[in-house]
């Protein structure tokens, strides 16, 4: 893991916020990822498993998939990025290997599922896979750590008054 930031990870992890609210704007869970290489962006993507009926649809495969076809390859440019708003889960950390990413820029850290620094540490045994990349977190931490907060909050106040609309109903029903 590397320990600083460069001149344009707040640049581009902007970029990745943005794409997060997209995903919050169709109640997908708001993270959003950004692949750059040679000062472009070459994909860029929010979570959309639940719009796109597809459970692999994590905002770092949207951008992998879009950055893949962009430049005709399914290796990433040496010096390519991702800015993502969440820590990697696996399944993202696995593709990210098998694409050949250089470095992963993450906001905030993801407890439960995160798979670079938090539940699990994939890349800690560099033995295990034939790629390994550069990763740093804690760019624009704050401000995606509480977008994600604000989307649960919002979420489960939604939860909290549909059960109370349901017990209204239940009971007005009984009389």
């Amino acid at each position: 893991m590397t320990e600083s930031f460069n001149t344009d990870d707040e640049k581009w992890m902007q970029l990745a916020y943005a794409q997060a609210a997209l995903a919050a704007d169709k109640d997908e869970i708001p993270v959003g990822a950004v692949i750059v290489s040679g000062g472009q962006v070459i994909g860029q993507g929010f979570n959309q498993p639940i719009t796109g009926h597809d459970p692999t649809a994590h905002a770092e495969i949207v951008a992998i998939r879009q950055a893949c076809q962009s430049i005709n390859n399914y290796r990433l440019p040496e010096d390519a990025t991702l800015y993502v708003t969440l820590e990697p889960c696996t399944m993202c950390v696995g593709a990210l290997v098998h694409a050949r990413i250089r470095r992963v820029v993450f906001a905030t850290t993801e407890p439960k599922a995160g798979s670079l620094i938090s539940a699990r540490q994939l890349l800690s045994n560099n033995g295990y896979y034939n790629h390994v990349f550069e990763f740093v977190s804690g760019c624009l931490q704050e401000q995606c750590s509480q977008q994600l907060s604000n989307f649960f909050k919002k979420r489960r106040e939604e939860k909290r008054q549909l059960r109370l609309q349901q017990k209204i109903e239940n009971e007005s029903s009984k009389n």
